[in-house]
């Protein structure tokens, strides 16, 4: 199993994550998105995922791209340690925690949006900082209303163990914090990224383990 990642990217790093608390093993292979105008644009690395971003996995059975998609796939062929609830409900609720990262915050702060602000629009790196600061704020709120309402939010988004949607979590944190953005108005959102980062396949996806980490 192969596994193209950048070491800071969100979408790669909750990949990891999940690949961890499920014990796979797989190739880290870097794609670098700054080197030489970003690798991730090279037709050889076009070959592999046409969306031209990160992560893209590959298997025997062939290969994925969206991190939602791949989550869902290891979810499917490697059940023995379950990262979705067993019920209906429980389960659409862990997809509706993915889902306020991975279509509410995360869209509006890629890298190549920041680049065309920057690049298209000529916003100075101090608007383009309140830019990402103002959405990953708005959408931590509405992550944290979600979980202080849910009953079902423990330990972790969902229970007492780690789900999909701690695989989010995390890596959005992360970003949030390389930005300084204070966790205090987030306190569910802070504590349960606390616990996701004392466990050793948290630990071990973090961007500062990655063999390409810089």
């Amino acid at each position: 199993m192969k596994l193209y990642t950048y070491f800071r990217s969100s979408a790669a790093y909750r990949v990891r994550i999940a690949l961890n608390l499920k014990g796979l093993d797989y190739e880290a292979v870097p794609v670098h998105l700054l080197k030489d105008g970003g690798e991730q644009l090279s037709a050889s690395y076009r070959k592999i995922n046409p969306s031209a971003l990160v992560p893209a996995l590959q298997d025997e059975r062939g290969t994925l791209t969206q991190s939602m998609a791949i989550l869902e796939y290891l979810e499917e062929t490697h059940p023995d340690v379950p990262l979705m609830p067993p019920d209906p409900l429980g389960r659409a609720r862990v997809r509706e925690l993915c889902q306020i990262v991975a279509c509410d915050i995360h869209p509006l702060n890629n890298l190549r949006v920041l680049r065309y602000l920057v690049h298209t629009f000529g916003i100075s790196e101090e608007a383009k900082t309140e830019w990402y600061r103002h959405w990953v704020s708005d959408g931590l709120a509405a992550l944290e209303a979600h979980l202080a309402r849910d009953p079902g939010a423990a330990d972790f988004c969902h229970g007492e163990t780690p789900t999909l949607a701690d695989c989010f979590l995390v890596p959005q944190v992360f970003n949030a914090q390389r930005f300084n953005i204070d966790l205090a108005p987030y306190p569910n959102v802070a504590r349960i990224n606390a616990n996701c980062t004392q466990l050793p396949a948290f630990a071990h996806a973090h961007p500062s383990q990655q063999p390409d980490a810089e």
